[in-house]
């Protein structure tokens, strides 16, 4: 019976040890995966070993003891809180992390703060794909570019190991996962003061400003939380062709609030209103008639546009550029900031316009040449230019005169006279005409010699009987030749007084024919012819000598006696 007693207790020994050793064991199980609190018992160069009452110490590196950029902060003896990986490791130390003990720490005071939507403190200390990693005291966040700030920033160092203050987006523990905004804060802040902002603005306010956006038509710029349109017009009051020729993005700038509509939050900025107008007082300046020197700023398809002085512009029109060259672009004429000399010609206060001319400003070369010439000159110069109605010659400096096409020949006036002739040929011509009002000079060739029509057309006038040969039959008209060289024509109406004799098949080539002078055109060389009208001379005058038929003679006994003193060559 006592073998069996001390067997029993020997037996119940065992089962409390094992009991003891089982709690112990469940209790060192139970604490994987938390954290307990540890001594520092001896610092190295990279690790901290800390004593968490276990079998065996846990090493943690020393780069968890300090935030990102900062020294270690641990000495010897500290007694701080650990995350407990493993028991024992493969090298028989326990598995130790302060990172993520620090972690599980800040993890739970996140939550409270994401679910109570307040604003956390963290430090961006990398950039990653699509964004930037910021330190939550202790957890890694994830920062979207789109999230940094309300609008792109360039350089994002002065950003980086800074504290600030961020939202949290979205968390997921499990994952390890949480992403942050930066951007959220600045709305929210930005809002409040926009809020402020547009309670108290008012047109006429001077503020200060941050170009945000150019545009072909002007700039956006942020009045820090509310947004304003500076046109280009309203941009300086000298003309700017663009707004990037005077801002850049992100250029502080003052400006004055032009309009403000408070329904639609509208907000129209100027900078130039904040300069004096130099349109002031300009009418007293610039003078009609006065010569004023300036800059060429821009050349257009109709003219250039000349400043006179900062905010003062005046145009030129390509009428108003030169006295000679007509036709011609701006841009052959002048350049861009070249200095001309240009005259006031025209004002308009109320459009604030000012025209001026260039070749106001210079000698009129047309009046020059009035001077030296006089009508009747025989000057010699080139060929400038020929068209169908005549042909361009120069005639001084950057002035041509025209020949016109029926001033070239006495013979012909057809464009075959110009076949004679070629560009860039030197030739003699006499001035018949100078008007420097309409600035034209005309010329003539065939003036160099007498009209050999004026010697032909003795005797020739209207109402003579003239005496020629029939040059040419047809079924209307008959051309007769007069002093050898003068064709005149009788149309078929006037070939008699007698109806049934007009008809041209009477007459032949050859025939010589008596005939009353109906008209002269010396210009165009042509003599209009009339047999019937001579006829009827005729009978007028015999009627006057030899008495009416009253007096007891007929008619036909007048006609006789006429006849019968007509000389007898005529037909």
């Amino acid at each position: 019976m006592a073998h069996i007693a001390a067997n029993l207790k020997d037996r119940e020994g065992s089962l409390e040890f094992a009991a003891l050793l089982g709690e112990i064991f469940n209790d060192n199980k139970s604490i994987e995966g938390s954290v307990v609190n540890g001594t520092v018992v001896n610092i190295d160069t990279e690790f901290a070993i800390v004593d968490v009452g276990l079998k065996s110490e846990g090493r943690i590196p020393l780069r968890e003891f300090s935030l990102p950029g900062q020294s270690p902060e641990i000495n010897m003896g500290d007694v701080i809180e650990v995350f407990v990986e493993r028991m024992e490791g493969r090298d028989g130390l326990t598995s130790l992390s302060r990172e993520k003990a620090r972690r599980e720490e800040v993890w739970t005071e996140l939550e409270k703060s994401h679910e109570k939507e307040e604003k956390v403190t963290g430090v961006i200390f990398n950039r990653v794909k699509g964004g930037f990693t910021v330190d939550l005291g202790g957890a890694i966040a994830f920062l979207p570019g789109s999230q940094v700030d309300i609008r792109p920033i360039k350089d994002i160092a002065p950003l980086m190991d800074v504290p600030q203050p961020f939202v949290i987006l979205k968390m997921d523990r499990p994952r390890g996962n949480i992403v942050v905004s930066r951007r959220a804060i600045l709305e929210e802040s930005r809002a409040e003061i926009r809020s402020e902002i547009l309670e108290n603005i008012a047109e006429g306010a001077v503020l200060e400003g941050v170009v945000k956006n150019i545009t072909d038509y002007g700039a956006f710029v942020d009045l820090g939380g509310v947004d304003g349109l500076l046109h280009v017009t309203d941009l300086s009051w000298k003309r700017v062709n663009h707004p990037s020729d005077v801002l850049t993005v992100g250029q502080t700038i003052e400006v004055q609030v032009i309009r403000f509509n408070q329904e639609s939050g509208r907000i129209s900025l100027g900078m130039k209103q904040l300069e004096s107008d130099p349109w002031d007082g300009f009418e007293k300046k610039y003078v009609k008639g006065e010569k004023f020197t300036g800059r060429i700023t821009n050349i257009t398809d109709y003219g250039a546009f000349v400043e006179l002085e900062g905010g003062i512009e005046g145009l030129v029109h390509v009428s108003e550029m030169s006295w000679t060259k007509k036709n011609i672009h701006p841009s052959k004429l002048v350049s861009k900031s070249q200095e001309v000399d240009v005259v006031v010609l025209d004002v308009d206060t109320e459009k604030r316009r000012i025209s001026l001319g260039i070749k106001q400003a210079l000698e009129n070369p047309w009046v020059a040449f009035e001077a030296e010439r006089k009508v009747g000159d025989i000057v010699k110069g080139p060929i400038n230019n020929i068209t169908e109605f005549g042909m361009f010659i120069g005639v001084g400096e950057d002035i041509d005169g025209m020949v016109h096409l029926s001033d070239i020949s006495w013979e012909d006036s057809s464009e075959n006279a110009l076949k004679a002739f070629e560009k860039g040929q030197d030739i003699e011509v006499k001035i018949l005409d100078i008007n420097s009002d309409n600035e034209r000079v005309a010329l003539g060739i065939k003036q160099l010699s007498d009209d050999p029509f004026q010697g032909a057309m003795e005797g020739v006038f209207k109402g003579a009987i003239v005496t020629g040969m029939i040059t040419e039959v047809k079924a209307t008209l008959v051309r007769v030749s007069v002093n050898d060289s003068v064709v005149g024509t009788i149309k078929k109406a006037d070939l008699s007084r007698e109806r049934s004799e007009q008809r041209t098949d009477r007459f032949a080539i050859g025939e010589k024919i008596d005939a009353k002078v109906l008209s002269v055109d010396a210009k165009n060389r042509k003599v209009d012819l009339s047999i019937k009208a001579r006829e009827l001379e005729e009978d007028k005058q015999a009627l006057e000598e030899f008495g009416s038929t009253e007096s007891g003679a007929s008619l036909g006994d007048i006609l006789g006696a006429a006849l019968q003193d007509k000389p007898k060559d005529s037909k």
